[in-house]
């Protein structure tokens, strides 16, 4: 019993992030961004690429936006979203960190990366984007630190949520219960830490990082909480069958009382797929861009600008179904 109990926590974590296919590209298009007037190297923050470079380039008149990724994420994920970013003018970084260490290690990183950016620079706001995993570290790293208020300038900040398991991952939930520890002789833990890493003591229903939030700090001007509605849905189909499932955090484990009932945090739910909400090769994510455009985090498209958008999603993201309707005879003329 005791290796059949260890044996399915082990294989349930390893079902609790999906992977993602990475935006390999050295650098980004410059789109309508101003020029940059500051380069800076601040610890885990760096442009939304694989580069090793991690030379922060920013204009310091203009807001940032940080993209955090969630687990086997990289900073190369997210080239597609900070390309759109950039595409309306609006300049992002990527903040990376040890996917498998404990959940208020890189939380805390982030905070200080945050701080850094805005003692080092002048940026009139910061906004900090997390998904899955990284939803988790985005929220924690902008509540109240334990101890007193680093010092510095401060700066204001909104922040969005997406797709976070703030009620702890339903596949994890057997690691979570300690009574089964002795009776395991130990090996529940120990089967639980090889899955994940040290962060699977953060990660279960009865963890204290999930249980106690956290207030949100006093800077935090706003909070937009986005939950997938992920049920049925398919990332990778072969011969007319789902071939890789979508379905990652289930409503229920993306709820949470407390954090919903902040007066600043507002809470949108979307029918879509776990990855498909923030795209990869394969697909755009175009209703991730109407949500924050409708919310005021990322700026419209002009009318004439709409075509153009379409042109860069499809090629960004290799996504035909992005493609304004007569694009492909456009592409086909010489």
């Amino acid at each position: 019993m005791n290796r059949t109990v260890t044996l399915l926590a082990l294989l349930g974590l390893l079902g609790g992030c999906a992977s993602h296919e990475a935006m390999n590209a050295v650098d980004l298009e410059q789109g309508r961004l101003p020029s940059p007037d500051l380069s800076l190297n601040i610890p885990g923050l760096g442009p939304c690429t694989d580069n090793p470079d991690r030379t922060l380039r920013i204009n310091t008149s203009q807001p940032v936006h940080i993209l955090v990724h969630g687990c086997f994420g990289s900073s190369g994920q997210f080239r597609g979203l900070a390309q759109v970013l950039a595409f309306h003018g609006q300049q992002s970084a990527c903040f990376t960190y040890d996917d498998r260490a404990r959940l208020n290690e890189g939380a805390d990183q982030l905070r200080l990366a945050v701080s850094q950016l805005a003692a080092q620079s002048r940026v009139p706001q910061v906004t900090v984007i997390g998904h899955s995993q990284g939803a988790l570290i985005a929220r924690r790293s902008m509540t109240e630190p334990p101890s007193t208020a680093p010092s510095g300038r401060a700066v204001d900040v909104r922040l969005v949520t997406i797709s976070g398991p703030f009620a702890g991952i339903e596949s994890a939930k057997t690691c979570g219960k300690t009574w089964l520890y002795p009776l395991t002789l130990g090996m529940l833990p120990l089967s639980c830490y090889v899955a994940t890493g040290p962060k699977w003591a953060d990660i279960t229903y009865s963890s204290l990082f999930i249980r106690e939030p956290g207030a949100l700090a006093q800077q935090v001007a706003n909070y937009l909480k986005i939950d997938t509605n992920e049920r049925g849905t398919c990332r990778r189909e072969e011969g007319g069958r789902c071939a890789e499932g979508d379905d990652i955090f289930s409503l229920a484990e993306q709820h949470n009382t407390f954090i919903e009932t902040d007066t600043r945090a507002r809470r949108v739910e979307v029918d879509a797929g776990h990855v498909e909400i923030v795209g990869d090769k394969r697909v755009a994510p175009t209703k991730l861009i109407k949500i924050l455009q409708d919310e005021g985090i990322l700026d419209a498209t002009p009318p004439a600008r709409q075509y153009a958008l379409g042109l860069l999603l499809s090629r960004v993201y290799q996504d035909n179904t992005a493609l304004p309707p007569d694009a492909m005879k456009t592409r086909a003329l010489p």
